[in-house]
């Protein structure tokens, strides 16, 4: 089975997004994500990030698709054209259904969802998402869009030292799906 992972940055309400964008702009936030979702341990597979179609939208064009990862968008429009290898899905049950096919499941390493909040809640559900990966910023920045509870079904597993940059302070904390 390929391990389903979840990479978010939440504020202190558990805010992850206003008005379609990240209200925040931390280097070594972006740095963690990108170090964690594209370095597959073995170097024959890859990882995948999987968003949501706003998620895909609020990536500036120069970034897009995410390098050195499979790209899935999750959309119900069938029309929307996306770049070459960029994968499209209709709901989170056709990603798992790809990373089991034959084509993919030997290339894939790791699944990591990346958002946005539709995403996580149908991903958080799903016995396979085993482990998230939280910058917890210790500030609220009145987000519009909210990752879900997430303490009752995960427990911490680490926790980094406290980081501050550009005046706010950012730690970050791994969890593991607790047993049932």
């Amino acid at each position: 089975m390929i391990p389903i992972n979840i990479i978010v940055a939440i504020d202190a309400q558990r805010g992850i997004g206003k008005n379609g964008s990240l209200p925040w702009e931390l280097a070594g936030d972006i740095k963690h994500f990108r170090e964690t979702t594209s370095k597959p341990r073995s170097p024959k597979k890859r990882n995948v990030v999987v968003m949501g179609r706003k998620t895909w939208d609020s990536i500036p064009q120069e970034y897009r698709p995410l390098a050195n990862r499979m790209n899935i968008v999750l959309t119900r429009n069938r029309r929307l054209s996306l770049p070459e290898g960029v994968l499209k899905a209709e709901n989170f049950d056709k990603v798992l259904q790809m990373a089991k096919s034959e084509q993919l499941k030997n290339v894939i390493e790791t699944i990591f969802v990346i958002g946005g909040q539709q995403i996580y809640e149908e991903a958080i559900k799903c016995p396979e998402c085993e482990k998230l990966y939280v910058t917890h910023i210790h500030k609220d920045f009145e987000c519009d869009t909210f990752f879900p509870p997430f303490q009752d079904a995960f427990q911490s597993t680490a926790v980094s030292d406290p980081v501050n940059e550009s005046g706010i302070a950012y730690h970050f904390e791994e969890y593991a799906r607790k047993n049932k």
